[in-house]
């Protein structure tokens, strides 16, 4: 294929996340547990609207602790914790929540692979690598479509205007981010050779100064970065997810074990998330004001972020499947990973069918 040797040309971000996975299990999570969380706000909690998703048998055995996983400074996991919904929710079943923080997606997975993480939520690669990795885990709902998550962006002033004129450019992307898989979708997307465009492995405090002092020519970056470059350097978006149409979902996810040994607290997991998220797209202003400042950002900002990282909660539906599966051949098929892969082996449905049912 065209693109083969560009992608040949540095060793994978999934090849080497793939060995870091394999020897997860001797390994010390990259996960920092904590505590904390106050009282959610209105309503009914999740620990009374949910109670009867807990078992006698779960509050009559020995407390039982819910690792979740948890990245960033938005999304509905974060705002969740500092409202204690999950801690209202697992106490009433008998359990205790802890958790653990993670700079990106993958380092959730050599967690779960050496159990020490039971929930969390990140974009479809990660689940990719994790799979390759042969970690034990399950895609349990989608959370976002990952349509405008995504984006290419171009300094002030730039000549490029579109996705061709990248050709002979320097881009920079986070080695093993969504951003990366994107990128490099929206080279074939555009019909460039694999040499075509120079791609700089930076991760984002180091993108962003090198984007304001030209010593690139791009950036594919997640938000809430291409939004906050944005608005306080100038720049432009080149091309989102939604321009070119990549539906790349994103996932709740979880350790298979603590399925098996805790469906009703699956479930409960599910559920809870539901409340939050409700809350959370509910209250958009609210929270625009909170995160605008805690983050010291402007409202402006976070508002933007907020639209283009709008969250669902939904069942893997035929056309998320089928979307994951379709990252997941284009990764094989430009060499990216070693083997061809069935997605379907790592999602279920039934938990959140069962937390979705009025």
């Amino acid at each position: 294929m065209k693109q083969k040797s560009f992608y040949n040309k540095s060793l994978s971000f999934l090849t080497i996340v793939t060995l870091v996975l394999l020897s997860a299990c001797g390994a010390k999570t990259a996960g920092a547990p904590t505590n904390g969380g106050t009282a959610a706000p209105g309503g009914t909690s999740a620990a009374q609207s949910s109670s009867a998703a807990a078992t006698p048998s779960t509050a009559s055995k020995e407390k039982v602790v819910v690792n979740i996983g948890i990245q960033g400074k938005t999304g509905v996991l974060n705002f969740a914790r500092e409202k204690g919904y999950f801690e209202k929710a697992f106490q009433a079943a008998g359990a205790e929540v802890k958790w653990n923080e993670f700079a990106s997606g993958p380092p959730h997975f050599e967690a779960i692979a050496a159990g020490r993480l039971d929930f969390g939520a990140t974009g479809g690669t990660p689940l990719i690598s994790g799979q390759v990795g042969g970690v034990d885990f399950k895609g349990i709902a989608v959370t976002s479509d990952g349509k405008k998550g995504n984006m290419i962006i171009v300094p002030k002033n730039s000549p490029i205007k579109e996705l061709k004129d990248l050709k002979g450019k320097k881009v920079a992307v986070a080695k093993g981010s969504s951003a990366y898989n994107f990128l490099y979708m929206a080279i074939d997307k555009a019909g460039l050779k694999g040499d075509d465009v120079k791609v700089i492995q930076l991760q984002p405090d180091e993108a962003r100064p090198a984007l304001d002092s030209g010593a690139i020519d791009a950036w594919s970056i997640w938000e809430p970065y291409a939004t906050t470059a944005v608005y306080q350097t100038g720049a432009t978006i080149l091309v989102t997810g939604e321009n070119l149409n990549i539906n790349a979902p994103s996932f709740l996810i979880a350790r298979t074990k603590f399925t098996q040994e805790h469906p009703d607290l699956t479930v409960l997991f599910l559920k809870t998330y539901e409340e939050a998220r409700k809350y959370y797209v509910d209250h958009q202003d609210e929270i625009a004001d909170e995160l605008s400042k805690s983050q010291k950002l402007d409202k402006a900002i976070v508002v933007d972020v907020l639209k283009n990282t709008f969250p669902i909660l939904s069942s893997i539906t035929p056309e998320f499947a089928k979307a994951h599966q379709e990252q997941a051949d284009f990764l094989q098929s430009v060499g990216a990973i070693n083997k061809k892969l069935d997605t379907s082996q790592i999602l279920e449905s039934k938990f959140i069918d069962q937390a979705l049912k009025k």
